[in-house]
């Protein structure tokens, strides 16, 4: 067994798992952890606990130690660099007169490198912008265009369900969504309904696939016409959440049977590959650096 401790780096970020060291860390503990960057603040969103040794458990890495009231400190200041840079980088951008917007930035704990995050419609050359920047701020720049799904993730906002949006509060990553899971949850495939903020189909198609799909593995499908004890039947409608089947009769009369009138549930199965239509994901869900 192996024991793990998980930390984000940016509120509702994506949790990343890190050994504990012998440390005894509760949730909202503020520790300092190792990345490709070097050493950053991170808080405790996991605690403690074991898992079935993956093998590479060697390899995973090790929580520094805990916050201190220096590395507090110097986190508030780089709040306050972070809030330099952002301005300079609007006026940058609008000095040079570049089709984006900027959505987000990291600032490294120690101040080595400054990430900041973009959106544009096409490719954009910002290298004369990445020069001024790095003269300004003195500090090495990288700009990453990212995708609409991580922009609502980082602003945030109301979903068509007048809820926060899922993303920006507990998920964690993206799962390819297509039209087909739309059309197999019998849901008007009109843009404006199935679709979020970021303008892409709503994440919450996910949640009950699974269900549905095993669902329509197990009834006669919408149309189908079946033998049943009062003769013969076309589906009329599918009640999942019920499992049950409305049936029409010749004569139009309609009844309900549950899912098992056709046999037992089928077993569980791997869920299938989803295959992207109409081009409807077009972000791939890369981990933002940490900051």
């Amino acid at each position: 067994m192996a024991t793990v401790v998980g930390v984000v780096f940016r509120k509702d970020g994506k949790v990343h798992y890190y050994d504990p060291d012998r440390l005894s860390l509760r949730v909202g503990d503020e520790v300092m952890v190792p990345t490709p960057k070097g050493p950053e603040f991170a808080v405790v969103v996991v605690p403690p606990r074991e898992i079935p040794d993956p093998g590479n458990s060697r390899q995973l890495r090790k929580v520094i130690r805990r916050a201190t009231d220096r590395d507090r400190q110097q986190k508030e200041r780089n709040e306050f660099r972070r809030d330099r840079a952002w301005r300079k980088c609007l006026e940058l951008i609008a000095k040079h007169q570049l089709p984006m917007k900027l959505v987000d930035m990291d600032y490294a704990f120690d101040g080595s490198s400054i990430t900041f995050y973009f959106t544009a419609e096409g490719r954009v050359d910002f290298r004369a912008l990445v020069r001024d920047l790095a003269s300004t701020l003195k500090t090495r720049i990288e700009l990453r265009q990212i995708g609409v799904r991580d922009e609502a993730k980082m602003i945030g906002g109301l979903g068509p369900c007048g809820r926060p949006l899922c993303c920006a509060t507990f998920l964690t990553s993206f799962h390819p969504i297509s039209i087909r899971m739309a059309k197999e949850q019998h849901l008007p495939l009109n843009p404006a309904k199935i679709s979020g903020i970021c303008g892409r189909l709503m994440c919450c198609l996910h949640y009950e696939q699974d269900a549905y799909r095993r669902f329509l593995r197990w009834v006669p499908a919408v149309g189908e016409e079946v033998e049943t004890e009062r003769g013969k039947a076309r589906v009329a409608a599918h009640d999942v959440l019920h499992e049950r089947v409305v049936l029409e009769l010749e004569d139009g009369e309609k009844f309900t049977v549950p899912a098992t009138y056709f046999g037992p549930p089928p077993q569980e199965v791997e869920p299938e590959e989803e295959e992207v239509e109409d081009e409807i994901v077009e972000d791939t869900d890369e981990e933002l650096s940490p900051g």
